[in-house]
């Protein structure tokens, strides 16, 4: 990421994002955003600095475990105890219960992208495991665990298309509740032999998630847990695969932990006061685009997914300032422009080799080259950076070729 210029390190797992690595993170959070509007979920937008008051009231402030040793403090001129959030379900409690009373406001799911930050103790990986990072938080609220648990169920299947969206297969399985607590949750791992978790789960699992047959009652059936929760005792009669994984989604049942914690209370169909049932559901944006990398590469550099790729084409013109080259890279560049296209193009005053270099190292899935040999036919050559097959093509056909894909 660093050599494609996507992102430059400001400190310690923080990092600026340049405009082809902020092109990348905003391919994901589209998809990630059509598939929550997809199973009902509203986006909304909380302050990323909060009082620390609100984490007081939950009781998580000041308690021994990780997450509170990662948060970042500090006061404002009043005096007043801040934090910059690792998380937000205290926050989001906090604007539920202002301004909703009676059930009939639920079920209610609700989601934000926004930047969060965790004191890492050993920042590393880059954008895999930083301190400042973007995440897709989701929250949900209901009258009962029933309902709870469908929502639960419906994110889980959500995550898996998002995934394949991605290009991606990631093995669902249950985990810790650790810090954000509550009843049960489920990690999502990335296969990769570089990832930092291991993952135990029976073979049959594989076969269900390429035949999209995931639901809660099936994982609940079948052995797939991180680490953590590994006993070897427990599955010694089963065929059990362990596999190394990048962690980039986790999903939590919170049960009533912080509506009964911050006394949120929801006026019930027979009148009664209850504490509504949440669940929270976590997807690291800015890992997910690392971990797209680590899955999609070869020795020459990346190699993008067509449905995140930053731009879709690269236009290299190998002859810079040669009018017959010149012009058939303007053709291209109208072309793309009246398709409504991302591309990139390749202006620079490098030699062949150094251009050929770099745009496989940016990983753009197809590469629009134009020499001086084809130039002078008004042809071009259009390469696949991921097979590397190469069509040559007549000016005037790339528009059938675009009509093609």
């Amino acid at each position: 990421m660093l050599r494609a210029g996507m992102i430059r390190q400001i400190a310690a797992g923080i990092y600026n994002w340049l405009p082809f690595g902020l092109s990348a993170l905003s391919q994901v959070e589209t998809i990630i955003r059509q598939e929550m509007s997809n199973i009902n979920a509203s986006e909304l937008l909380v302050p990323c600095i909060q009082p620390v008051s609100l984490w007081k009231d939950s009781g998580r402030f000041g308690a021994s475990n990780d997450l509170n040793n990662e948060m970042l403090r500090m006061k404002d001129r009043a005096g007043q105890e801040m934090i910059f959030t690792p998380t937000a379900e205290e926050a989001i409690v906090d604007v539920i219960a202002s301004g909703t009373q009676s059930y009939k406001s639920f079920p209610l799911s609700i989601y934000q992208i926004s930047w969060k930050f965790r004191d890492e103790i050993r920042p590393r990986y880059g954008v895999m495991r930083s301190r400042e990072f973007l995440m897709k938080d989701a929250y949900s609220f209901h009258m009962n665990r029933e309902c709870a648990l469908r929502t639960y169920e419906d994110v889980l299947r959500a995550y898996l298309r998002i995934y394949h969206r991605l290009g991606l297969v990631a093995v669902p399985v249950a985990a810790s509740t650790g810090a954000i607590g509550g009843d049960y949750s489920h990690e999502f791992h990335i296969l990769a032999d570089t990832g930092e978790s291991t993952i135990y789960y029976e073979t049959s699992l594989e076969e269900k998630l390429k035949n999209n047959e995931i639901t809660l009652s099936s994982l609940q059936d079948i052995y797939a847990v991180e680490e953590e929760k590994y006993n070897p005792e427990l599955c010694k009669a089963l065929e059990i695969v362990s596999r190394k994984g990048i962690e980039v989604g986790h999903i939590f049942y919170l049960g009533n932990k912080y509506s009964k914690a911050m006394n949120m209370k929801i006026q019930d169909r027979d009148g009664s006061l209850k504490h509504p049932e949440m669940g929270c559901y976590g997807i690291g944006v800015s890992r997910l685009v690392g971990a797209l990398i680590e899955a999609n590469h070869d020795e020459k550099g990346i190699i993008w997914p067509d449905a995140v790729a930053p731009f879709k084409f690269i236009i290299l013109n190998l002859k810079i300032n040669d009018a017959k080259c010149d012009e058939l890279s303007k053709q291209l560049c109208l072309i793309l422009d009246k398709r409504g296209v991302d591309y990139l193009y390749d202006d620079l005053e490098y030699g062949p080799g150094v251009k050929f270099s770099r745009a496989d190292l940016l990983g753009i899935p197809t590469q629009l080259i134009i020499g001086l040999k084809n130039a002078r036919e008004d042809k071009i050559e259009v390469k696949d950076r991921k097979s590397g097959k190469v069509t040559i093509l007549d000016i005037n056909q790339f528009g059938n070729y675009l009509n093609s894909l």
